[in-house]
């Protein structure tokens, strides 16, 4: 009896198996055609329109004299004639999709940049003209709008942070220029950054190609989840590497261009870099996180009482993990909301309140260090690797400071150094160390005697190239 009721066990198991399969052949599409017959509508081909200079006639490069000069002369005069230097249009093509039934499309920057006339052509074959809205150059995304009387079909933004590696992805577009088409791949990575501050693509193996700008990246719930940007290929045509920024980025960009006709994103005004293994152990810090301040200039940081020297560990409750992560989550912010910013100073952390300004209005002078008092009690030293020295009025003006700006000039860098090889070069200026400002070589020294009675094992410099400052941890041992 046991036997037989194992194998009546495995039995109805077995098909539950077997059900359990079927059922999912069936949740699976055969094929994605009624997704693409669903979205296609939305799906527009942009067509630009720009006029240019025309293009001059040939030059006859003869010398002054010649015979041939007249001949040449002749045939300029005959070239003008046929109308060869008047303006002409320059036509660009490109894709969109449409977001509200009343017209709105979203496009990429560079398709539109410049151009005189927008022209919209729908899946149906009719077409409208366009009027920009606006654009955000630092997410290549732009807005337009189409003015009809009959509604619109639409899609909508899905949350591109739920896309997984592995997920299924549908391209749609016009590339080079054949008219709507599709492509099918996966989301190949996330978190992408090429270039920009605010930079958050989905990299695709869908197939992008020149035209494909601006068009939208669906997941098989037919939401955009990206605005296919861009491509890597050293041919110009598809590889598999396709970059689409995440609809979480463009849907906040479109709503601002929307309700403003720009964007408006927060300002906290603080310059910034990341947090490395040798910055971290030299000003105490246990984890390589965060976003170390180098410069503070006037903005909402300085007024809430930030420093340079801080390391920013959070930001309106969110935990920072680098530079770029704080850069987005600023830009996110509305512009006059009061966040609480935590950071790492002096062995402790601080918490401090920052009204953010509106970084599209930000104005950054440098800003210079106060006047301090100056005791050279020597006029060079090597020590670290480097060669230093006050600075007199001359070097300051032939750096670019201000003349009543502080601290040591570096005049040489021992190659073999570790100074040398962490990008350090004459005619750097270094103006604190150990997160303190320094106004003499013995200066210097103090700081250096006080890391070591610290247990530290590196001294942080804070560092000004060409204006732009810069923290460096140097090694102490054996110093």
């Amino acid at each position: 009896m046991a036997t037989r009721a194992r194998i009546t066990g495995l039995a109805i198991l077995a098909t539950i198996l077997l059900l359990a399969q079927a059922v999912m052949a069936q949740a699976r599409p055969e094929s994605l055609a009624p997704l693409a017959e669903k979205i296609s509508p939305a799906v527009v081909n942009i067509t630009t329109s720009t006029i240019v200079e025309g293009r001059t006639g040939p030059q006859g490069i003869v010398p002054e004299g010649s015979p041939f000069e007249d001949f040449f002369r002749d045939f300029q005069d005959r070239n003008q004639d046929q109308n060869q230097n008047r303006p002409r249009r320059s036509s660009a093509l490109g894709s969109g999709f449409v977001i509200s039934e009343d017209g709105f499309v979203v496009t990429n920057n560079h398709v539109i940049d410049g151009a005189d006339e927008i022209m919209i052509e729908f899946f149906s074959g009719e077409e409208l003209p366009a009027k920009l809205i606006g654009t955000d150059p630092k997410t290549d995304i732009a807005l337009l709008k189409v003015e009809t009387d009959e509604p619109l079909v639409f899609v909508t933004f899905g949350d591109s942070d739920m896309s997984r590696v592995g997920d299924w992805v549908l391209a749609m577009g016009n590339p080079l220029g054949q008219g709507f088409s599709a492509s099918v791949g996966i989301v190949s990575a996330r978190n992408r950054a090429l270039s920009g501050s605010y930079d958050d693509y989905i990299q695709t193996d869908a197939a992008i190609n020149r035209g494909n700008s601006g068009g939208p990246l669906f997941n098989m719930d037919g939401d955009v989840v990206g605005v296919n940007t861009a491509i890597l290929s050293p041919n110009g045509g598809s590889i598999g590497i396709g970059f689409s920024m995440a609809s979480n980025v463009v849907s906040k960009v479109v709503d601002q261009l929307k309700e403003f006709g720009e964007t408006r994103r927060g300002w906290l005004g603080v310059r910034i870099q990341d947090v490395t293994d040798d910055v971290a152990e030299a000003i105490g810090l246990e984890d390589a996180k965060g976003a170390l301040i180098t410069d503070v200039p006037e903005g909402p940081a300085k007024e809430a009482g930030l420093l340079a020297g801080d390391v920013i560990t959070s930001f309106d409750g969110v935990e920072v993990e680098d530079t770029r992560a704080l850069v987005r989550q600023v830009g996110n912010t509305t512009v006059g909301k009061a966040v609480r910013v935590v950071v790492y100073r002096e062995g402790g952390t601080k918490t401090l309140l920052v009204t953010l300004g509106r970084r599209e209005d930000a104005e950054r002078p440098i800003q210079t260090a106060m006047p301090g008092e100056d005791t050279p009690d020597v006029s060079e030293k090597e020590i670290l690797g480097l060669t230093l020295t006050l600075p007199t009025p001359e070097m300051l003006s032939e750096l670019g400071l201000a003349e009543d700006m502080t601290g040591l000039v570096v005049v040489n860098v021992d190659e073999a150094s570790e100074a040398f090889e962490k990008g350090l070069r004459a005619g750097d200026f270094i103006t604190e160390a150990g997160q303190q400002k320094v106004a003499s070589l013995s200066d210097l020294d103090d700081r250096i005697e006080e890391a070591k009675e610290a247990g530290r094992k590196s001294l942080l410099l804070l560092i000004r190239r060409g204006g732009e400052p810069r923290f460096v941890a140097l090694s102490l041992e054996d110093k």
